[in-house]
C-alpha cells in the first residue's frame, strides 16, 4: 500500500509523528484533527476501538496493506514462541524497513520509494520489491550509481541506526545482524492489542 495521504493529519489522529514534518506540527497541534479537535472531549474507547487504534498505529508505522499484515499476523500466529515478537520480527524484516532503519531513507515512505525505483541491492543484487524478506547476516547497501545522490547523502549525515544492524556510512551499506526482540524495534505500538484484533 503506497499512502499517498497527508501525513500531518494523520499523525494526529494516531497520536504521534510518522515523519519529522508530522512531529514539528504536533508540538503546535498535540490534539486530533478537524475542527472540534481541540475542545471536543473524546468518547472513552472500547476494548475493540483500542484494539483496532493499536493494530492501525502498526500498519501504518510500516505502511502496509490491511491484507498483507493479516497475512503477516497469521505466519506470526504459527511460528514458534510468542506471536506479538514473531510480528515485529516480519514487519522489521522488511527491506523498506530495514532501509528506513539504517538511515538510507527519513521516512517509511522514502524508504518504500528508493526500493521501487531500484537503488537498494540485497547481497549484491539489486531488489526492487519493498516487502522483499531480508534474512539475519544479509547485507544491503545503496546501489554504487546513486550512492552520491543528494537525498541519500542528507539521510545518512542524521542517521541513527538501531543496534540489529551494522551499518557503514562510508558505502552506505548494512548488515542485517539478528532478529531483533520488540524491545529494540523503535514503534510505537501496543502489539499484545494487536494480536487480540487479529484473534477475534
Amino acid at each position: 500500500m503506497k499512502y499517498t495521504g497527508p501525513k500531518v493529519k494523520l499523525s494526529r489522529k494516531l497520536g504521534f509523528g510518522l515523519t519529522t514534518k508530522a512531529r514539528k506540527y504536533m508540538d503546535r497541534k498535540p490534539y486530533p484533527p478537524g475542527q472540534h479537535g481541540p475542545v471536543k472531549r473524546r468518547a472513552k474507547l472500547s476494548d475493540f476501538g483500542r484494539q483496532l487504534l493499536e493494530k492501525q498505529r502498526l500498519r501504518l508505522q510500516y505502511n502496509v496493506h490491511e491484507r498483507q499484515m493479516r497475512n503477516y499476523y497469521q505466519e506470526a500466529s504459527r511460528l514458534a514462541g510468542n506471536t506479538g515478537d514473531n510480528l515485529v520480527q516480519l514487519l522489521e524484516s522488511r527491506l523498506d524497513a530495514l532501509v528506513y532503519r539504517a538511515g538510507f531513507a527519513p521516512t517509511i515512505y522514502a524508504a518504500r520509494q528508493y526500493v521501487r525505483h531500484g537503488h537498494i541491492e540485497v547481497n549484491g543484487r539489486r531488489v526492487n520489491i519493498p516487502s522483499f524478506r531480508v534474512k539475519p547476516n544479509d547485507v544491503f547497501q545503496v546501489r554504487e550509481k546513486s550512492r552520491s545522490l543528494e537525498c541519500f547523502q542528507n539521510a545518512i549525515r542524521n542517521a541513527q541506526p538501531v543496534p540489529y544492524l551494522e551499518v557503514s556510512k562510508a558505502d552506505l551499506s548494512a548488515k542485517y545482524l539478528y532478529l531483533p526482540p520488540r524491545e529494540e524495534v523503535p514503534i510505537v505500538c501496543d502489539v499484545p492489542l494487536v494480536v487480540e484484533y487479529y484473534a477475534r
